[in-house]
């Protein structure tokens, strides 16, 4: 199989699999309540992950690898993070611990022998929160949400104990505190015997009954509710007048454990496990000591966090995508259980893949009940030859989503026979296929739907997108709303959003008459909708759903086309090897993939069709302004050369922080070049066009950074 092949089929698996991974991520964060164990939804991360280092042409804003969780239940007021709460990465194993390590040397510019130190503390199985404290007192607490806003759970942590109401000792003017809520076992074990006593509902685990009760309405409710918390990060911290309102270098500590002993000096609990290790070697070692006393803890924990104890040195890594590289999780091995396999049922995904899932009989495995598990596509069922009726071995890696390793032959019912994939959508009974690749002529991974105008799973996603935070953001189109609207048939295309008001004027069944609406909810919902006439470009471009252009890739497009008619007409004309889809190509972070998928997008008739519709209710805005008062804020520079003080992932990061466009190549509208130690090409093409050059120590300045010897 060739390269080109290769990249087809990963592709293809890649987009299969982020779909699935995007509904495991609403089911988990916004409902509680997980549909698959976290050993298939690890297996999952870690086989997307997989593909994206093997083919760095997928990773783009679509990709759910640079997501965090899953937006905030609109059942909640929201809370903007004023330091957006990330996640992790995870590893499994020894060598990848090694592999982490060795990561952070190289990125750092260290020699392998160089010693960095970790501080190595359990990973609590619970809900992460934020606590805002203002002059040492708690004013709010948010759920993680999607990172960037989380719920407004203030009420309910106010019951929690272990959350002081006034922090102890000297405290900054702000400091957002960070943790994890949690349920001991024999706070749970309560818990559920009194569900039972009631006849209520059992809570799955303690992971999900610690979630169910801080996110109740009720905080009357939460206080019943043993809840527990440790402290164990921070986002925003503000000494005052001091620092002009920007968060302080100078923190209560210079380390990540010295931060731990400020928490504790302020009121909170610490996990007392927590411990520095000064090498791959002692902290494999001190997971191995957690491992051994998991089941003794108390409470649940699915692995170890690794963070780099130097601040210094975690201001220098900072993140790429959803996760810093100064941290990693190391999660416990699988744990397995057989159960049988009742039925098989398809799901059609927002891009129209169908992906099988395998309803269970219900079974326990370490400690969570699971009944249901994703088989990723029909290839991978019929490699295992998994039959409804077949026994089969269920496994939970860590502690959040079940994976099907295979069947016991032995236990097979006579008469099984082989599954046999569905040929049209269940959601609209439209053929379903597996598109034949033009450029290597094979058959890709996934089976999609192809009734991408008539079929309901794709049309409302493709709305719910729209309407989402980071594109259109309008306020009252929920998933329910979007749903509701669909089924009455009254918004079908993303025009049809901004022609609702005018239709429902004079139409006999009155929106306001629905149920659930009134006068005065129905006229919020159209005065959201008015207020979002006027959109910045980038947000317009994230909200078109085009394949592979997620916030970041919209972002590099608005930057670099300004206006949306640029875009349109270069995209139009992008054919392969024009001068069109040369310029898409060379903006830095886009790349063949995105091109050629935006390519496609604006040359589809149906697309063109739709835009024009749509184009003709709404207003498109410049970019959102870049916030920055930085010498190189909307600039685009090119690096090139060896840099000594920085490495080039560290360049480029802080130039993007600073509001600069990082391009790869040399053009008349580059504003600036830093060239390093043994510049070729690039320069000589900067000097040929007369663009300003400068060195690294220079730029250093530049950036306000300063140069030091």
């Amino acid at each position: 199989m060739t390269k080109r092949d290769e990249l087809a089929r990963a592709r293809a698996e890649h987009e299969q699999l982020g779909d699935e991974i995007a509904a495991h991520d609403r089911a988990y964060y916004q409902n509680d309540a997980p549909v698959i164990s976290d050993a298939d939804y690890d297996a999952m991360r870690r086989r997307y992950e997989a593909l994206e280092a093997l083919f760095p042409a997928l990773v783009d804003e679509n990709s759910l690898s640079r997501k965090v969780g899953a937006a905030p239940a609109e059942k909640f007021a929201k809370i903007a993070h004023a330091v957006p709460m990330l996640s992790l990465g995870n590893i499994f194993s020894d060598e990848e611990l090694e592999d982490f390590v060795a990561r952070v040397k190289r990125f750092l510019g260290l020699d392998p022998d160089a010693e960095v130190a970790f501080t190595a503390e359990p990973k609590i199985d619970g809900l992460s929160c934020s606590l805002r404290y203002e002059k040492g007192v708690l004013v709010s607490a948010a759920t993680r949400g999607d990172g960037l806003v989380g719920e407004d759970v203030t009420a309910n942590v106010r019951t929690i104990a272990d959350v002081p109401e006034r922090l102890a000792g000297a405290a900054p003017d702000v400091i957002d505190v960070r943790g994890e809520v949690y349920m001991g076992h024999r706070d749970f074990a309560a818990l559920n015997g009194r569900q039972a006593a009631a006849g209520k509902p059992l809570f799955a685990n303690p992971r999900n009954a610690a979630a169910g009760s801080l996110r109740q309405l009720d905080p009357h409710v939460t206080a019943q509710r043993p809840l527990k918390f440790f402290a164990y990060a921070w986002g925003e911290l503000n000494w005052g007048e001091l620092n002009r309102g920007e968060v302080d270098p100078d923190r209560p500590a210079d380390s990540q454990n010295g931060m731990m002993t400020a928490f504790r000096a302020f009121g909170f609990k610490v996990n007392p496990l927590t411990k520095l290790c000064r090498s791959a070697g002692e902290m494999l070692a001190h997971f191995r000591d957690i491992e051994s006393r998991r089941a003794s803890l108390g409470y649940d924990i699915d692995g170890v966090v690794y963070k780099v104890n130097d601040l210094a040195l975690q201001q220098r890594l900072g993140f790429v995508s959803r996760a810093p590289r100064w941290a990693t999780a190391h999660k416990f091995p699988a744990e397995k259980a057989t159960s049988v396999v009742r039925d098989i049922e398809i799901q059609v995904g927002r891009t129209g893949v169908l992906t099988p899932v395998a309803r269970l009989d219900p079974v326990t495995v370490g400690g969570v009940v699971v009944s249901n598990a994703t088989l990723h596509n029909e290839d991978e069922i019929a490699r295992k030859d998994i039959r409804i009726g077949d026994t089969v071995i269920v496994q939970r890696a860590g502690d959040v989503i079940p994976q099907i390793l295979g069947i016991v032959p032995e236990k097979r019912p006579e008469g099984a026979r082989p599954y046999e994939f569905p040929h049209v959508c269940p959601a609209c009974g439209s053929a379903a296929v597996r598109e034949i690749d033009a450029k290597t002529g094979e058959a890709e991974v996934a089976r999609r739907c192809t009734g991408t105008l008539v079929c309901p799973a794709q049309a409302v996603e493709r709305l719910r997108h729209f309407c989402s935070r980071n594109a259109f953001d309008i306020e009252g189109l929920g998933d329910k709303q979007i749903a509701f609207f669909y089924e009455k048939g009254l918004i079908r295309t993303p025009a049809d959003i901004f022609t609702l008001q005018a239709r429902d004027s004079k139409s006999l069944t009155r929106i306001e008459n629905f149920e659930g609406f009134g006068k005065v909810s129905t006229r919020k919902l159209f005065d959201a909708i008015e207020a979002r006439r006027d959109v910045a470009l980038n947000r317009f471009i994230f909200a078109l759903g085009i394949r592979h252009v997620g916030e970041t890739n919209a972002i590099r497009l608005a930057r670099s086309f300004e206006t949306f008619e640029a875009l349109r007409e270069a995209a139009r004309h992008a054919t392969p090897g024009s001068e069109a889809r040369q310029r898409i190509n060379d903006i830095d972070g886009i790349g063949d993939v995105v091109a050629e998928a935006v390519a496609d997008f604006f040359v589809e008739p149906h697309n063109e069709r739709a835009l024009d519709a749509l184009l003709a209710q709404v207003r498109i805005l410049p970019m959102e302004a870049v916030k920055s008062d930085s010498a190189v804020a909307g600039k685009t520079v090119v690096f090139t050369g060896t840099l000594v003080k920085l490495t080039r992932d560290e360049a480029k990061a802080m130039a993007e922080r600073l509001g600069a466009k990082v391009s790869s190549s040399v053009s008349k509208k580059t504003d600036l070049v830093i060239a390093g130690a043994d510049a070729g090409s690039k320069l000589a093409k900067a000097r040929e066009l007369g663009v300003e050059v400068i060195d690294e120590d220079a730029w250093l300045v530049l950036a306000g950074v300063g140069a030091s010897g």
